[in-house]
């Protein structure tokens, strides 16, 4: 019981963490205006339609919505990466923003039905940029891997209860006014989701040159080769993929099972959503015990089982009590693969290409959930209401049997690192300014090595191959062959040769048998000049110990 306390008590400091953090509350605010303002408008779009042009009309606009959004999503995601994503953010509210008063002013003033379709739909498209930038720029203000969890936590809740708030103020507003009304507010929502997004405070990367001079479609190209040539990637995106499917067919499933099987009408329909998304809340809430989690896979796989398990008891037995609990049930499995394996994905993933691989999860997601809607009514007629069900609802077990073991091992090699590990790191004053998952993706690459006294662990002359910092045990530097200083646990050595591309200034040998962690060149020089305050912090170093000694050894202390 101890442990359990524990556990939930530091999963509550991470959530809270996550409102002390200005940058992370300001982006969930951003968020949550944003997804209450998208259901609302959801809302609004498939009234309209209908009124317009009755369900073929409701069931045209939403492929129109779905499909355009789909195939931009790779590219979309290519902004996040190419520019800062605050700004991406911003101008995908503040277009939708402008788009939903052009649709409200359209539908006061008796426009054309197509034209209002037409801002619809391309309110859909411009949000596909807003999903990739969000879900890229959340480990960068995460300050460490558990604020991240929680982070995808709180995510998940916002958007979970935005899925009743905004529907629900859509329909109130319907009662008492119009769709041009709905379309204002959902308006006047994104607008202050931009006002949030611009007082976000990111810290400014170094530039890219390989982003700023490729063609959109060569860094899609990238987005898209990320994932093929990162086999754990492949994985994960497939089975999110696959869970999306799934979603896809249930959204028919639910009408069916609401009319059909269990004969509780139209509205029948709205209870079950209404469950499922009581169930996505308690799920997401039930997350946030994951922040202080060292693994996610088992989180993310009984995700996917509770999208599976319910269909199966659906489709063997079938009344309204149960089926409320079960939609509930899958409401909460969703919220755990979301949480989980966005983590997980943000985990793998280096940041230069984050939003890109995100962009193609979205892609997949969308076209996933088209199929779906699109397979549905072949499988009900072929197999019958409830041996669909049932053959759906075997799909993500087996997938489960099928890879459980290797998401385990993804979830062993991404998992969160070490505190203590991260406390050594963070005391590094070239790492000290690292956002969470840098550092996370930095003691990922670590290597450990373990030295005798005598050792001679970099010689004077030699090319710069790696950054050291010392864990256990003493080194001593020497330059020219005078003893020049001793560094203890804590310590660093390596940085000058790296960052100024000269040879070693100086020889370090383990004064005492000693434990370092080794950082390759090209992981070290990754990380710290693609983030400006780190990049500054090094130059800082560097200019304090090469100031620190005389010109004959060589102006510095490290190597």
């Amino acid at each position: 019981m101890g442990r359990i306390a524990s556990h939930f008590r530091e999963s509550g400091q991470a959530f809270a963490a996550v409102f002390r953090n200005a940058n992370l509350r300001r982006l969930e605010i951003a968020w949550a205006a944003t997804a209450i303002g998208h259901w609302g408008l959801l809302v609004a779009v498939s009234v309209y339609a209908y009124v317009q042009g009755g369900e073929s009309a409701v069931g045209i606009v939403f492929l129109l919505r779905l499909v355009p959004a789909a195939i931009l999503a790779p590219f979309a995601g290519v902004l996040g990466d190419r520019y800062r994503r605050e700004n991406v953010l911003l101008v995908s509210v503040i277009v939708r923003c402008a788009l939903c008063a052009a649709a409200a002013a359209g539908v006061a003033a008796g426009a054309p039905a197509p034209l209002v379709y037409l801002l619809a739909i391309l309110t859909s498209i411009a949000n596909a940029p807003f999903k990739s930038a969000l879900a890229a720029i959340t480990p960068t203000l995460a300050s460490t891997p558990s604020e991240l969890t929680a982070a995808n936590a709180v995510a998940s809740t916002v958007e979970s209860l935005a899925f009743f708030t905004g529907p629900a103020l859509a329909g109130v507003l319907l009662a008492l006014t119009g769709t041009d009304v709905v379309f204002a507010v959902a308006a006047a929502m994104f607008a202050t989701a931009a006002l949030f997004v611009l007082r976000l405070d990111v810290p400014r990367a170094e530039s890219k040159e390989d982003v700023q001079t490729s063609t959109i479609f060569g860094e899609t190209v990238a987005g898209f080769r990320a994932v093929l040539g990162h086999r754990e990637l492949r994985l994960l995106i497939g089975l999110f993929t696959a869970q999306t499917l799934v979603a896809g067919l249930v959204l028919v499933y639910m009408v069916v099972i609401a009319i059909e099987i269990l004969d509780i009408g139209e509205s029948g329909v709205g209870y079950l959503n209404a469950a499922f998304g009581v169930g996505a809340l308690v799920g997401a809430l039930a997350a946030l015990g994951l922040t202080g989690a060292r693994r996610l896979s088992p989180a993310f796989l009984f995700g996917l089982l509770l999208w599976g398990l319910p269909l199966i008891i659906l489709g063997l037995w079938s009344t309204v009590a149960a089926a409320l609990i079960l939609f509930a049930i899958m409401g909460a499995g969703n919220s755990l693969v979301d949480v989980a394996g966005f983590t997980l994905v943000q985990r793998a993933v280096p940041d230069d290409v984050l939003a890109r691989v995100f962009g193609v999860l979205q892609f997949a997601l969308l076209s996933a959930l088209g199929i779906g809607g699109i397979l549905a009514p072949v499988l009900l007629n072929v197999l019958g209401n409830d041996t669909a069900l049932i053959v759906t609802g075997l799909i993500l077990p087996a997938i489960v049997v099928l890879t459980g073991r290797t998401v385990a091992l993804i979830d062993a090699r991404a998992a969160a690192p070490e505190v203590e590990t991260l406390h050594i790191l963070s005391s590094v004053p070239i790492f000290a300014p690292l956002p969470g998952a840098a550092l996370e993706h930095v003691t990922g690459r670590l290597v450990p090595l373990r030295l005798e006294a005598g050792t001679v662990i970099v010689r004077e002359g030699d090319a710069g191959d790696r950054f050291y910092v010392v864990v256990e045990g003493e080194v001593e530097v020497t330059a020219e062959g005078e003893p020049v200083a001793t560094q203890g646990p804590g310590g660093y050595f390596g940085e000058i040769a790296l960052l100024k591309d000269v040879p070693r200034t100086a020889t370090v040998t383990a004064r005492t048998p000693v434990v370092l962690y080794a950082l390759e060149r090209e992981d070290f020089l990754g990380t710290v000049t693609g983030h400006a305050p780190s990049a500054r912090a090094a130059e800082s170093v560097v200019s304090s110990r090469l100031s620190a000694l005389p010109m004959s050894a060589g102006g510095t202390i490290s190597t």
